[in-house]
């Protein structure tokens, strides 16, 4: 497999970074536990087209569908960046897909409770597969094991960030092509 070169992590792009990480950090701690108003109904759009497009393959699996679906386009927009090498844009794909989790485990938590609102009533899609699962009764020792697993992966990705901008600045400049240029004649 190639090497990836990955863009330069500059001062500027990591204090943006922080910026935006900080806030939606400052988003997380004041919304409703498991659901960031913005980015949680962009979530739960891709949850609803999620089901109607996993069940034109299987009805069986339509109610993964929803998870499947949320997850997907955090995912699609991290492998765009990641082929581009694009760091910072990278790691915003990465935290989006763990902070997606939180939602997911908001909702897997709620399998035998049942009070979470349902768009167009329908099934709890996670009722159904713990219970076809056997494991309705772990519902919400699931939904913690997710929530630590997203702070991990957000954690994971901050720390590598920070690590390609250690990296950066270690590494020596090139010098511009015009001076190289100049030198050679």
């Amino acid at each position: 497999m190639e090497q990836r070169e990955w863009e330069p992590v500059t001062g500027a792009r990591l204090i943006g970074f922080a910026v935006g990480f900080g806030l939606l950090l400052l988003l997380i701690f004041r919304s409703e536990p498991g659901f960031v108003f913005m980015l949680d109904h962009a979530n739960l759009l891709f949850h609803e087209a999620g089901h109607p497009m996993i069940g034109l393959f299987s009805s069986r699996l339509e109610t993964y569908g929803g998870t499947i679906g949320q997850l997907v386009f955090p995912c699609v927009l991290a492998v765009s960046f990641w082929r581009k090498g694009q760091t910072v844009g990278f790691a915003a794909g990465c935290i989006w897909f763990f902070e997606s989790w939180f939602n997911i485990a908001r909702y897997l938590a709620d399998a035998r409770a049942l009070e979470l609102p349902l768009l167009g009533g329908g099934d709890h899609d996670w009722n159904t597969i713990l219970t076809r699962w056997g494991l309705l009764q772990y519902d919400t020792r699931i939904a913690a094991a997710l929530r630590l697993i997203a702070w991990l992966g957000i954690a994971t990705t901050c720390a590598w960030v920070v690590w390609r901008a250690w990296q950066d600045r270690r590494r020596p400049t090139a010098e511009p092509d015009f001076v190289t240029a100049r030198s050679s004649r």
